[in-house]
């Protein structure tokens, strides 16, 4: 049987009678987590496990955990980390090595707790012109960095057995508008957008999960990408992504309309799945009502992706003295 084409949250620190039946009944691919739902150890292990019985199997469940404001475990459940451009500079030479350690440490922090997907790497390449909210969460200033550092979030992720989200798919760096309040509109030519925007999406095409980027794209369309066919096409043909793609969350106020016609509009795009964040549980329903099902495409890329939760034997110790030692000027470790 397929997945519910969605992913959804929980209001509090443990599912409520009514949630539990709601995701019996919906079986939403998987559910991503918030600050709200975090409390101690404990409670998250009892909450991920009660999601995945809610649902009768192993589901993916996701959270942000990029480092800096962007980060919803915090000390002492997980390391407090610096944005991410912040740290990649202080790197310097040893940037590649550094981000593959970090991400790897929070891969095992996440792990702990039965989350398995970090909305993670961010490889959108900002401006002199980018929007606050976005500029120090990215990785460095060109494509090549951002695919560089980009992989090595991916590796150090993957090796700790989480999967990446690759985002803001086909590129968010030239937006100046926050997507949460205002749907940004791009006016660059659509040489710049593939040479700069798409091609560190281009070199991390092979990851398995992406989530869209709600941004009008005016040389190819007057739709924003999660909403808009020929995006969708340029993300699976010209950059050549064929894993998951899911959708930012359809609540932002990027998107107008009614959350039925949001969501039918992004699968009919060819979305794979939609992701809904804080909603009331009647709003959950209805998402999950208008998306459906998965899609038989959707689903062979949804059980790919699954199948690559794997990771290593790592001893989160060794990881972080190495770190550590790198960050201190002792080279390569």
């Amino acid at each position: 049987m397929t997945f519910g084409a969605t992913i959804l949250d929980a209001e509090g620190l443990r599912l409520s009678g009514e949630e539990k039946a709601f995701f019996r009944d919906a079986d939403p691919f998987g559910f991503i987590l918030f600050a709200r739902n975090i409390e101690h150890a404990d409670q998250l292990r009892a909450l991920t496990t009660e999601m995945r019985e809610a649902v009768g199997r192993d589901a993916p469940i996701l959270i942000d955990q990029e480092g800096g404001r962007v980060q919803r475990l915090r000390e002492p459940l997980a390391r407090d980390w610096t944005p991410p451009l912040d740290f990649a500079r202080a790197a310097g030479v040893h940037a590649t090595q550094a981000m593959y350690l970090r991400y790897l440490i929070t891969a095992l922090e996440l792990r702990r707790y039965g989350i398995d997907v970090n909305c993670a790497p961010m490889v959108d390449v900002p401006r002199a012109t980018t929007h606050d909210f976005l500029t120090n969460r990215c990785y460095g200033m060109s494509p090549a960095e951002a695919a560089g550092l980009g992989r090595a979030v991916a590796m150090g992720l993957m090796a700790g057995g989480v999967l990446p989200v690759v985002k803001h798919i086909p590129g968010h760096g030239l937006a100046t508008a926050d997507s949460h309040f205002d749907l940004p509109h791009v006016s660059a030519p659509v040489q710049e957008l593939d040479t700069v925007d798409f091609a560190p999406f281009k070199v991390l095409n092979d990851l398995p999960m992406a989530m869209t980027a709600h941004v009008v794209y005016e040389a190819f369309d007057s739709e924003p990408a999660t909403l808009s066919p020929r995006m969708i096409q340029v993300i699976r043909n010209d950059i050549g992504f064929d894993g998951l793609l899911m959708t930012d969350d359809i609540s932002m106020k990027a998107l107008s309309g009614s959350l039925t016609d949001i969501t039918t509009t992004s699968i009919d795009a060819g979305c794979d799945v939609v992701l809904l964040c804080n909603a009331t549980l009647d709003d959950r329903r209805t998402v999950a009502e208008a998306a459906g099902r998965m899609s038989a495409a959707a689903q062979e890329r949804a059980e790919r992706a699954l199948a690559m939760r794997t990771g290593q034997e790592v001893d989160i110790r060794v990881a972080e003295e190495k770190l550590e030692a790198l960050l201190h000027g002792q080279g390569d470790v």
